[in-house]
């Protein structure tokens, strides 16, 4: 199996826990095994040491030099347009989706059943309907 994401300077990351879940960051250095050090000037991160754990890597890498300012990072990261990016992909609207289930209110979430179960009557339906032609 061949890794394609490596922790890396530049390298975007999704934080999963603590004070900033939820949002993107750029990996500005590696301070050793376990923690490495992000900032996300756009996405509203302050520049901190964050444990691998709590991050996850994506697949944008932005051009930055080992502890670039933040200023520069903002740029790069901005020219990049990493925000615009990362919410094209299936899993920033997997993360969208939850979001929006959580919120859904009991009678939502019944008419939500309501409405599966009138598709999938329809689709059985036509179903029945094309193999009793292909007999």
């Amino acid at each position: 199996m061949v890794f394609k994401r490596l922790v890396q300077i530049g390298r975007v990351v999704f934080i999963a826990k603590g004070k900033d879940a939820g949002k993107i960051a750029t990996i500005v250095d590696v301070v050793d095994g376990n923690k490495v050090l992000i900032d996300g000037p756009s996405t509203g991160v302050v520049r901190c040491v964050r444990n691998l754990k709590d991050l996850q890597l994506t697949k944008f890498v932005v051009k930055i030099r080992v502890g670039q300012r933040t200023k520069r990072v903002k740029e790069a990261f901005d020219a990049a347009k990493i925000s615009e990016e990362f919410k094209k992909t299936n899993w920033s609207k997997k993360i969208e989706q939850k979001a929006i289930r959580a919120k859904m209110t009991d009678y939502e979430r019944y008419k939500l059943m309501k409405a599966k179960q009138m598709r999938n009557r329809l689709v059985r339906i036509e179903l029945a309907k094309l193999r009793k032609t292909a007999k």
